[in-house]
């Protein structure tokens, strides 16, 4: 152990009661340690030397600390720096202000205390009408088609849904940066669907408490424009033109089915985030697939050393979580039957009705644009798949040979 110094990435250390989080926000890596791990790193980004480090965490410990072991798993890690740097404080300082200086004021509004109370008031006077107005539920064979022709119908819906899943992950993105963390957008899938999401991983760099307003942003703007929606319904049959309500119905029939889609707790969703927050769960995801696997007598013994070395807390709620997760997929089911499946037949049949036109006519072009629109998500998350299994079928063929 040398008498230098150890420069640090700019690292976040954030106190998870009994251990502390120590992450790399800028390669996403985040690592629980003992306190004492984190009063080292705390010293080390002042300045300090390993020696002096040391002697620090021995009077917080009680007990030698092997300091050259721990700088060499830092380093083990990626979380010291290789080249010439700034002081890591100073970087993690920089850092911290710019983060507030994008934290705007008009931003810090939209999710400040007054404005939660009108997310959470949405969401409940929405529960309401659905469950007190049974003529404001969803039915998706008749909402989702507001015009004679299906195809107008797709234009008028489809662009909707896109605009309405951007616009989720955008509220996600603002909130993280009210709370002066970056996020990044992306797509993905959720068994066969396709998704948008935003990265919100870096939320690990700052106290939960402070994690749950922007995973729950996004569910709050569906809540507050499907309130909007569903009031426009209870009045379409005043001085409103009947297209309005038709409109109104087809929009609604969307955000209910997104919003049913974030409440499933066992899918990668908003809520399951917010439980893996609140429950303090770390790796939930990986040791349920790991539960799963020993569950049916399928586990390497690689895994086996992997389940043993994972978070207890993540061991206690997967033992149970693995079940609930499986059941999920009877659930996903129930949701594709009841808001998928009835939408497909008339779009099927009215598809082949219109590519059954000759390819010079206008008719065939049309068919193909709208089709396009609403078969087009299916096709990204086909590819997704194919393109997952090919990776996996690689990662297989590399360890085999």
């Amino acid at each position: 152990m040398t008498g230098e110094p150890v420069r640090l990435r700019p690292l976040s250390l954030v106190d998870e009661g009994e251990d502390v989080l120590v992450g790399d926000p800028e390669t996403g890596t985040f690592v629980a340690m003992p306190k004492v791990g984190g009063v080292v790193i705390a010293a080390l980004q002042r300045g300090a030397t390993p020696e002096e480090a040391g002697r620090e965490a021995t009077a917080f410990a009680g007990e030698p600390v092997d300091m050259d072991d721990f700088v060499a798993t830092l380093r083990e890690l990626g979380f010291v720096e290789d080249g010439e740097a700034a002081a890591p404080a100073a970087e993690t300082a920089s850092l911290a202000a710019r983060r507030d200086r994008l934290a705007s004021g008009v931003v810090r509004v939209l999710f400040g205390r007054t404005a939660w109370v009108v997310y959470a008031a949405c969401a409940l006077l929405n529960v309401g009408l659905l469950f007190g107005v049974p003529s404001l539920r969803p039915h998706p064979a008749e909402d989702a088609f507001v015009f004679d022709d299906i195809g107008r119908s797709i234009l008028f819906l489809y662009p909707f849904t896109l605009v309405v899943m951007a616009a989720h992950e955008i509220w996600h993105w603002l909130a993280a940066r009210a709370v002066g963390v970056p996020a990044r957008f992306g797509v993905d899938r959720r068994m066969v669907f396709m998704v948008f999401e935003t990265d919100l991983s870096q939320l690990w760099t700052v106290p939960r408490r402070r994690r749950f307003g922007p995973l729950l942003a996004g569910m709050a703007f569906d809540s507050v424009v499907l309130t909007c929606l569903l009031t426009v319904r209870l009045v379409a049959g005043s001085d409103l033109p009947p297209v309005v309500g038709s409109l109104a119905a087809a929009w609604s029939f969307v955000l209910v089915s997104q919003l049913l889609w974030q409440c499933m707790l066992f899918l990668r969703t908003d809520l399951y985030a917010v439980f893996i927050t609140a429950a303090r769960c770390r790796n939930l995801w990986r040791v349920k697939t790991l539960l799963l696997r020993r569950a049916f007598g399928r586990l390497s013994a690689t895994e086996i050393e992997e389940l043993d070395a994972a978070d207890p807390r993540d061991v206690q709620v997967g033992l149970w979580f693995r079940w609930l997760w499986l059941a999920g997929i009877a659930a996903v089911a129930a949701w594709a039957l009841a808001f998928v499946l009835p939408t497909v037949p008339p779009v099927v049949e009215w598809t082949a009705d219109g590519v059954s036109a000759p390819p010079l006519d206008g008719t065939f072009w049309y068919t193909l644009m709208c089709a396009a629109f609403f078969f087009g998500p299916w096709l990204v998350v086909l590819a997704l798949t194919i393109r997952g299994m090919d990776l996996r079928r690689a990662v297989r063929h590399d360890r085999s040979s």
